[in-house]
């Protein structure tokens, strides 16, 4: 995503300075037990499961560690586990020259524990906890629904710590207008909005991350994950109730009655005489107290516009037609044993978009007003996806078209892998979830092979890392990419029986949970130390700067990023509660290029997002089911 409130994390010891209404307010960051030094412990702050392969690593100057040994402590201060440092993995930057693995892969007693260095290295880690992966794996998920919970739009609010309130309720009866024009970067617009239409209801669905904007195709692919994490792990709290308010506001913006997919509600860049979403840091239950007059510059952020997918009847763009019948058809397979009658309406739904998907000559495909926001080139992975759902969805329900939507999605697996845009897990490719039910259906080696191509890829970066991390930490959506590696090693484990990249999953998790040079946790509210000032409107003005009581619980940002792409700029509205934490920590700790900075106005590193967090949730769900 590119917008002002990108999408985008936090340090290790040190002190963070927010300034509030009231002035200036210091406050320590919580107590993890690494001190300020030469030395340093990264663990999984997440947690290990009981069984599998466990690492942390040491970071250091070389001498430092040459002759270090590391013992694990329970509650009590027992030593449980002894050893030494393994081979060095590498450099990270001038001040700690030496990474060494360390194998706890022998503590498999449920507990919580640290890590100590001993003989000529001294530090101590956050706490950790080892325990049977389901559960572990549940609890995260269940994080996860927190912050979707707290995304809600619409007046089926969830108030949660943060104390939601119903917000944007115009969006019942909103307008609908022609395609924005923008100019050339998607910064300002460059004609008036014209309308042709509405009033529609398109109330409910979720923001999309830290702005108020909702998109079909964040929407769509964020509410697949979910009915796939549900499909996974359904005993995780809140999930399935989640999956419904998703597929509830989808089925909202698809008019079957005209043939219409409505792709957006608001705007993020607007003019200088007519604001956008992006260009007011409020709670959303503002924009309800607004008393605007059309033509006034805040008319659009109260009654926001709603922009087509298509002209109706005519083709949608593919990607969002595979997506969003991905989505209905997996209702159908959810409630094809205890409702086959809704089940059968949501399988129509899904065959209508899908059956109206532009595949002869799409274009630019539709993402968001402006395109820039969410770049996309890739579609015939979304017609995979759409096809191979309604194939299992109708094989679930005893319906004869099965097989001729088995075939289709077979043609679009091979349309993708002959295409220039081979990509891995994230918001533009969904090639992985495809491949992966499609061999549901039966064997396909080059299927197979592409996952192996997806994974393999990612295990070649993160043999020549440091610390292991199989995503570009230079560029956006790092953690959510690292995120769509575990899911892929899960799902390709699950569908062929291969486990060569299990330890590789974990690696994963374990960078994007804290096994990582800034020793932080990209979840919010998981482990001792994670980010305080995620760029999000409601945590910043509703939620603690501190870090305890109301946090965006579970919340996935995009952690670090290319240093050039954080400007140094303060990049906030004036109603935004300033908060920076440890930013001088956090410099220590930047090396190959990237940068992490925890601080409101960074969107670049600290912006949560929808599909961030349901890649995170998807991951955790197959890998504790």
């Amino acid at each position: 995503m590119v917008s002002r409130f990108k999408r985008p994390r936090v340090l290790v010891l040190g002190v963070a300075l927010c300034l509030g209404a009231a002035g200036a307010v210091w406050y320590a960051l919580p107590p993890h037990g690494d001190q300020p030094g030469p030395v340093t412990i990264r663990v999984d702050q997440g947690g290990y499961g009981s069984a599998e392969q466990k690492v942390a690593f040491a970071m250091g100057p070389d001498d430092k560690l040459a002759g270090a040994r590391f013992e694990v402590v329970d509650d009590a201060g027992r030593a449980v586990l002894t050893g030494g440092p393994g081979a060095r993995t590498g450099a990270w930057n001038e001040a700690y020259d030496s990474v060494r693995t360390l194998d706890l892969s022998g503590l498999t007693s449920p507990g919580t524990y640290r890590l100590r260095l001993t003989g000529t290295a001294d530090a101590t880690s956050p706490r950790f906890t080892v325990a049977p992966a389901s559960e572990l794996m549940r609890n995260l998920a269940a994080d996860n629904v927190r912050f979707f919970q707290a995304q809600r739009d619409g007046d089926h609010i969830v108030p949660g710590p943060l104390g939601r309130k119903p917000a944007h309720l115009t969006d019942a009866s909103a307008s609908v207008y022609a395609e924005p024009r923008y100019n050339k970067d998607g910064t300002e617009l460059t004609a008036p909005l014209r309308r042709v239409g509405g009033p529609v209801d398109v109330a409910g669905g979720w923001f999309d991350a830290g702005d108020y904007l909702k998109f079909t195709h964040t929407a769509s692919y964020a509410t697949d994950e979910l009915l796939l994490a549900q499909r996974a792990l359904p005993a995780t709290p809140g999930l399935a109730a989640e999956a419904q308010h998703g597929l509830a506001w989808l089925d909202k913006m698809w008019d079957g009655r005209t043939r219409t997919l409505y792709a957006q509600v608001g705007i993020g860049a607007g003019t200088k005489d007519l604001h956008s979403d992006h260009d007011v840091w409020r709670l959303p239950e503002a924009d309800d107290a607004l008393h605007v007059r059309p033509g006034e510059p805040d008319n659009f952020v109260k009654f926001r516009p709603v922009f087509r997918a298509n002209e109706p009847g005519a083709p949608i763009s593919p990607n969002l037609a595979g997506r969003v019948a991905a989505a209905f058809a997996l209702a159908a397979q959810t409630d094809a044993a205890h409702d086959p009658a809704g089940a059968r309406q949501w399988l129509e739904k899904a065959a209508a978009v899908y059956g109206q998907a532009d595949t002869h000559d799409p274009g630019r495909l539709v993402t968001t007003f402006p395109h820039a926001f969410y770049s996309e080139d890739s579609w015939q992975d979304d017609m995979e996806f759409g096809a191979v759902e309604l194939a299992l969805a109708a094989k679930a329900l005893g319906d004869d078209r099965a097989g001729d939507w088995q075939t289709q999605a077979a043609k679009w697996a091979r349309a993708y892998l002959a295409s220039d845009n081979l990509g891995t897990l994230g918001i533009s490719d969904v090639s992985a979830l495809a491949h992966a039910d499609l061999l549901r259906l039966g064997p396909s080696e080059a299927v197979a092979a592409d996952l192996r191509r997806q994974l393999a890829d990612g295990e070649r970066r993160a043999a020549k890392d440091p610390f292991r991390a199989g995503a570009v930490y230079t560029d956006f959506d790092a953690v959510p990419h690292t995120f769509g590696l575990m899911a892929t090693a899960v799902l390709y484990a699950k569908a062929t029986g291969d486990h060569h990249y299990d330890a590789f999953a974990g690696q994963q998790r374990g960078w994007a949970l804290g096994a990582n040079a800034w020793g932080t946790s990209f979840m919010i509210g998981t482990g001792e130390l994670f980010p305080h000032c995620p760029a999000h409107q409601v945590a910043n003005l509703a939620g603690s700067l501190t870090g305890r009581g109301a946090v965006l619980r579970g919340a996935v940002v995009n952690g670090p990023n290319g240093a050039k792409k954080l400007s140094g700029d303060d990049d906030t509205l004036e109603s935004t509660r300033a908060c920076e934490a440890g930013a001088d920590d956090w410099k220590r700790f930047d090396g190959k290029g990237a940068r992490y900075v925890d601080q409101v106005g960074a969107w670049q590193t600290v912006e949560p997002a929808d599909d961030f967090t349901s890649t995170a949730l998807l991951a955790f769900a197959l890998s504790g089911s």
